[in-house]
């Protein structure tokens, strides 16, 4: 079409205030170019890399991504689940794995492709692209050790992610002979004294039940700092000789930070604290927080890319994607 024709045309629609109507050409094309996320909680700040490098990738290919907040509740999600489907959307991205098999069914029957994300399983609805909360636990555990922690503790939400971080780090401090230093439990309980070698060392026996003996503050999800400084005084009250603190949240870490100084306690000389997340204030708080860096953006645009491969027709192979994470020390631990 010679360029005279098509300044006319533009110029002809901008003077009518001509807005394209893209329900009708998604029916015409077989493709809304709307993407749906599901997230927690939309204040969170944990994911708000990964919904940004979502938004980006999807515009700069002419997508638009729409929101749901599910908060942590099942029955909430799949009610919400079942109205995204109805809106027909190019694909899912949910920033958690499903465990509801209801869930589950009704997005593979629905035939959307989906991208779990922020988790990691062996059976994933659609595609997946994530990292192991076992593993996170089990690596703060590790520096909590080579950081000369005795008596370790734990501050968590009551999310089944956090649920999972819990699980690694108590079952790593319980193989690394950390939990049974202690006499009492996680209530408070006189527990029997841990066993010895012949000469007399401290070994590591297994464990049943690791997470009986941790000293551990459960809040609701999700958590504000002052669910963390109430957290770090109740633990306190019942452990007072606790000398380290892994919490689920960054949110929750700052939290303990500001109670520890307010109580005088040194950081990280008295009290190591360890968060998760690595909130954009971590690294200039006072001391800064050392801790677990998820690559949030690089999760948004691989789910995106996915998306929109899948949208064009073009098979994913690749459709599982274990990413990591980084354990960033600063001065808190």
């Amino acid at each position: 079409m010679p360029e005279a024709t098509v300044a006319h045309v533009r110029a002809a629609i901008q003077q009518v205030g001509y807005v394209p109507n893209r329900l009708a050409g998604g029916l015409a094309s077989g493709r809304s170019r709307l993407v749906a996320a599901l997230v927690p909680a939309l204040a969170s700040p944990v994911f708000l890399e990964t919904l940004e490098a979502l938004t980006q990738t999807l515009a700069a290919q002419g997508y638009q991504l729409m929101l749901g907040e599910s908060g942590y509740d099942d029955a909430d999600e799949i009610e919400l689940l079942e109205n995204l489907i109805s809106r027909g959307p190019d694909g899912i991205v949910l920033t958690r794995v499903l465990e509801s098999e209801a869930a589950r069914q009704r997005l593979v029957r629905s035939g959307i492709p989906v991208v779990e994300s922020w988790d990691l399983t062996t059976t994933p609805v659609d595609m997946l692209i994530g990292f192991s909360h076992e593993a996170v636990g089990a690596r703060v555990a590790q520096a909590m050790h080579a950081r000369g922690v005795r008596r370790p503790a734990l501050i968590t939400g009551n999310d089944p992610r956090a649920q999972r971080r819990r699980k690694g780090y108590a079952e790593e401090l319980a193989r690394l002979g950390l939990l049974l230093t202690a006499g009492v439990d996680a209530v408070g309980r006189a527990v029997s004294n841990p066993s010895l070698r012949s000469n007399g060392a401290v070994s590591a026996p297994i464990v049943d039940d690791p997470l009986s003996l941790l000293p551990t503050a459960v809040v609701d999800a999700p958590a504000p700092m002052g669910s963390g400084r109430r957290a770090l005084a109740d633990l306190l009250q019942r452990h007072p000789d606790i000398d380290g603190v892994f919490c689920s949240t960054d949110m929750l870490a700052l939290g303990a930070l500001t109670e520890a100084r307010d109580r005088g306690i040194a950081v990280p000389d008295q009290l190591a604290v360890i968060g998760f997340g690595d909130h954009p204030i971590a690294a200039d708080t006072s001391p800064s927080l050392t801790t677990v860096r998820i690559d949030g953006r690089r999760i948004g645009t691989q789910a995106a890319e996915w998306i929109m491969q899948r949208a064009a027709g073009q098979p994913v192979t690749d459709r599982i994607q274990d990413i990591g994470f980084d354990l960033i020390v600063r001065a808190s631990a």
